[in-house]
């Protein structure tokens, strides 16, 4: 199916958000996505992804995660310093101030024509994994995918202690979670924590997958991603959404 793309722009609390938004050129009412990147932001491996899903039928809004710390547009370099940088704007960011962003993606998508505001969903890489994670508390997100989320076993996700994995009883939607048995920064026994505590709510409708690859592995721009691996992700999580959303 082939996209339009643009730019849109959200003020939350007194500060721009860009949105990268792409939707099925098709007219119609689709599904809609909360997409968040991981800490390097809006660049072309996240936003290849985000378009490649609405290529599938969604209409997908990505935001810049630390617009009230970079000039709008900025995009993060995968590299040492990049890294720094990246994880210290993580760190500065307070968990409200995710949360005042997801509702305000969460609102725009439902109030946007081309939206079925009944179906709305949440995928999130990396950092983005667990700001999915805190969307999906939201009563609106009937479907959420976690990919290597980080933070979930120790609330490590902004400035202050987040208490997501504590509050996953509040999720009414379908969760997926997906992991790399090869990730340092979700190793076995945090990845193990995180599944016996959504293990244990027996309302929450969670199933999970495993795949023999690292951290970033759907990342098509470094060393670490696994082309075979991210294909068979992908698929998965579209027959998942297909499933919830449709």
């Amino acid at each position: 199916m082939q996209i339009l793309r643009n730019t849109i722009g959200l003020t939350v609390d007194g500060s721009l958000m860009r949105l990268h938004v792409a939707r099925p050129r098709l007219e119609g009412r689709w599904p809609g996505i909360l997409f968040y990147s991981d800490i390097y932001q809006l660049g072309d491996p996240i936003k290849r992804l985000a378009d490649r899903l609405a290529g599938y039928g969604y209409v997908v809004a990505a935001p810049e995660i630390f617009h009230r710390l970079e000039p709008i547009g900025s995009v993060i370099e995968p590299d040492d310093i990049g890294r720094l940088r990246g994880n210290n704007n993580a760190s500065r960011t307070l968990v409200s101030d995710y949360d005042s962003d997801s509702a305000a993606v969460l609102s725009w998508l439902a109030a946007d024509p081309g939206v079925d505001q009944g179906c709305l969903g949440a995928i999130g890489f990396c950092i983005g994994g667990h700001l999915a994670f805190r969307a999906a508390l939201r009563p609106e997100v009937k479907c959420t995918a976690c990919v290597y989320p980080t933070g979930l076993q120790d609330g490590k996700v902004g400035q202050g202690i987040a208490d997501s994995l504590q509050r996953a009883s509040y999720i009414r939607g379908a969760l997926l979670t997906i992991f790399g048995s090869l990730d340092p920064h979700v190793p076995s026994e945090a990845r193990e924590a995180i599944l016996a505590t959504l293990a244990a709510l027996p309302d929450l409708r969670h199933r999970t997958l495993l795949y023999e690859a690292n951290h970033t592995f759907m990342r098509d721009d470094g060393e670490r991603w696994d082309p075979e691996c991210a294909d068979q992700a992908w698929a998965q999580l579209i027959q998942f959404l297909r499933q919830e959303i449709g």
